[in-house]
């Protein structure tokens, strides 16, 4: 019985991709995801009645190097992460940690107040809560009998 193989160039492409993205990582000494700006920045995203709240994960990095702003309805955030002196006369194994600078924008789903937003950082999160404008809160109309 002769078994028919179904050839798919898509997936030709990605996997030389792939082994092209692991040559180079061997190449360099680390991920690819250490370049600056690539995916350094992982966040979520909701909101209750009142607010829009983001939570973004950021370790190695000190609150003073965090930078936020809000220009209408987009929402960034950049920083950088220093990288601390390498040692001489070492010879790594592996080195994976990401260092340089990031920036994620990102559109907010409702109009907020900027001037009241709140921004904590403890054990590397950045909790960000960002009150709702109130012409979009909804509001409740009372039905009066007659």
């Amino acid at each position: 019985m002769t078994k028919i193989t179904r050839s798919d160039p898509f997936l030709d492409i990605v996997s030389a991709r792939d082994t092209m993205d692991r040559m180079l990582d061997n190449y360099l000494g680390h991920s690819a995801l250490s370049f600056e700006g690539y995916g350094i920045l992982d966040l979520d995203m909701y909101q209750t009645n009142d607010e829009v709240v983001i939570e973004a994960s950021i370790p190695g990095v000190k609150p003073d190097d965090i930078n936020i702003s809000v220009a209408g309805e987009v929402l960034t955030i950049k920083g950088e992460i220093k990288q601390e002196k390498e040692s001489e006369n070492v010879d790594y194994h592996i080195k994976e940690r990401r260092f340089g600078s990031f920036s994620r924008s990102i559109s907010l789903p409702v109009q907020v107040v900027a001037e009241k937003a709140n921004a904590e950082f403890k054990n590397g999160i950045l909790k960000l809560t960002l009150p709702k404008a109130e012409e979009i809160k909804p509001k409740t109309i009372t039905v009066k009998a007659k």
